[in-house]
């Protein structure tokens, strides 16, 4: 007689908010987990844009990146694993860095990518939350004459812009290793969503300049815009504790990790490959300086 493997236990997915974020039980987070279930998460993703699991510290880096695997090809960070980009794993110690600044992760490649699954590994007692922010629903509240703007607007996003060089704290020895590694990459303000169709606003601290717009314009029309994906009700906080996993579609959110602590952080993160944003004219974003090629999708 054949065995007749027990199903799986069905997954819950209960809202943190009502603008964004769902905890998921009822999962154990792994390499062997069957396609269903992963297509439920990818069908929460578009749903609920982060989402958030406890109690998964049977994973370490190996084990973190085998399961983003599941998710499609992973891809190391440009900055933080230039020098061996062979490693996945992008390690976030806040004696080197804080990431406390409102981003979209790696916008200054032509292809940024399309989810992030980050690890809590150590977290001090108080503080340190990461916030999340909808951007589809932000680019939906702006008003009509504010969403024909943003649709035609591209950006130009820097490295030299990012929380990796602007952080509030980060060592000496890692701002030498950064001087001269620079990407950057023309985006369209307004992405249209792959999977969903929906359109998102692409913006964050990595923007540096507008085209067709002066310093001065860029700079208000930035700050109007920004403000609408960081309004509370368009957000989600977390309380970390070790072993928790949050995996959010960096198509449509942004995210700031709070630096509200004294004591050491440590987060370890592995990103998802995406595509090149899709404007809503049917352009895509490119390259402008340094090859990010290497890092678009390491398998």
């Amino acid at each position: 007689m054949t065995s007749i493997e027990p199903a799986a236990p069905p997954l819950t997915f209960t809202p943190v908010t009502g603008a964004l974020g769902a905890e998921i039980s009822g999962v154990r987070l792994d390499a062997d987990l069957d396609p269903g279930t992963v297509r439920t998460l990818r069908e929460g993703l578009n749903r609920h844009r982060v989402l958030f699991f406890r109690d998964q510290s049977h994973l370490d880096d190996r084990g973190q990146t085998e399961f983003a695997r599941l998710l499609g090809p992973v891809t190391p960070h440009p900055l933080l694993n230039g020098f061996e980009a062979a490693d996945p794993v992008t390690r976030f110690d806040s004696l080197e860095i804080r990431a406390n600044q409102w981003h979209t992760d790696v916008l200054f490649i032509e292809r940024p990518p399309a989810f992030s699954v980050l690890r809590a590994v150590s977290v001090p007692t108080t503080g340190g939350d990461t916030l999340w922010a909808d951007t589809v629903a932000a680019y939906a509240r702006l008003p009509r004459p504010l969403r024909a703007l943003a649709d035609e607007l591209w950006a130009v996003h820097s490295s030299a812009n990012d929380y990796v060089l602007r952080g509030d704290r980060r060592s000496s020895s890692l701002a030498e290793r950064l001087e001269e590694i620079v990407f950057s990459a023309r985006h369209p303000v307004v992405r249209v969503h792959p999977e969903t169709g929906e359109r998102a606003l692409l913006l964050g601290l990595t923007a540096r300049r507008f085209e067709d717009l002066s310093g001065k314009e860029a700079a208000l029309v930035h700050g109007l815009l920004q403000a609408y994906v960081e309004n509370a009700e368009n957000t989600v906080r977390w309380r970390w504790s070790a072993g928790d996993v949050a995996i959010w579609d960096n198509r449509a959110t942004q995210h700031y990790a709070a630096a509200d602590y004294d004591f050491r952080r440590v987060m370890h993160r592995v990103t998802v490959d995406g595509e090149a944003p899709l404007s809503v004219d049917g352009r895509r974003g490119v390259a402008l300086s340094g090859d990010g090629s290497a890092f678009a999708a390491a398998g």
